[in-house]
């Protein structure tokens, strides 16, 4: 997998719309999880590629001054001949001079190759190292993120919970509402109601079949009244 795959992999989740992805799910706690987890595989994977690249550089780092030096040593090295090739010339020895003017000749032939491999890799060097330094940033955003996703996921999670629980009182206290006429409490209230209604009206009729008892004796006394005045008057004539 290629460095950029895996950290445009990861740039994605970095982008989700999380409160989407929330709505979508069956289960918001276990999504948020997953996406946690996907997100730490996800930058542990691209740690890897930018770890590779990063070597790939210091590599090319490597060569290049290694380049730099042998372009340095193989200077020395044809100064060294040219100047014992002068002091065997100046010494009548023109055919050692020669040789070593051939040293001198391919120690500079090498330092110009040296010379030019370093250049080359120089500009190959300068784009890598922004783009490590692009890496590097962006690793460091994906990490903060997923500090902030793990934040994120705990509140929500504490909210969720926290809702839960609000709703197990608010169906308790529903559930025991003496105002609600459907709840037990109120079919108790009627029950009781009815029992003492029911007890009133007992308490009335009694009432009412004791004043008739009365009324029925006064009247037996009116009738033993009437009848006694009218026996005084017939034994009167």
């Amino acid at each position: 997998m290629t460095k950029q795959t895996v950290l445009g992999r990861v740039t994605q989740l970095a982008r989700a719309n999380i409160n989407a992805l929330i709505d979508q799910a069956e289960d918001p706690q276990r999504m948020l999880d997953q996406l946690i987890r996907d997100y730490t595989n996800n930058i542990a994977e691209a740690e890897q590629a930018v770890a590779a690249t990063i070597g790939n550089l210091r590599l090319m780092e490597e060569d290049h001054r290694e380049d730099v030096e042998a372009a340095r040593e193989w200077g020395r090295k044809a100064l060294a001949a040219s100047r014992k090739a002068d002091e065997l010339r100046a010494a009548g020895s023109g055919v050692d001079a020669d040789t070593f003017d051939n040293l001198a000749k391919v120690a500079l032939g090498r330092q110009l190759r040296s010379e030019q491999e370093a250049k080359t890799a120089e500009p190959t060097i300068a784009s890598q190292t922004v783009v490590v330094d692009k890496l590097k940033s962006g690793l460091g955003t994906m990490k903060d993120k997923l500090t902030q996703l793990k934040s994120e996921r705990d509140e929500l999670v504490a909210r969720a919970a926290s809702a839960r629980a609000q709703n197990r009182m608010t169906d308790a206290v529903r559930s025991i509402d003496v105002m609600d006429p459907t709840s037990e409490l109120g079919r108790f209230e009627d029950k009781v109601r009815r029992e003492e209604a029911r007890a009133v009206g007992a308490q009335e009729l009694a009432a009412s079949s004791l004043d008739a008892q009365f009324e029925q004796l006064d009247s037996l006394g009116d009738s033993a009244e009437v009848e006694a005045r009218l026996a005084a008057l017939k034994s009167a004539s």
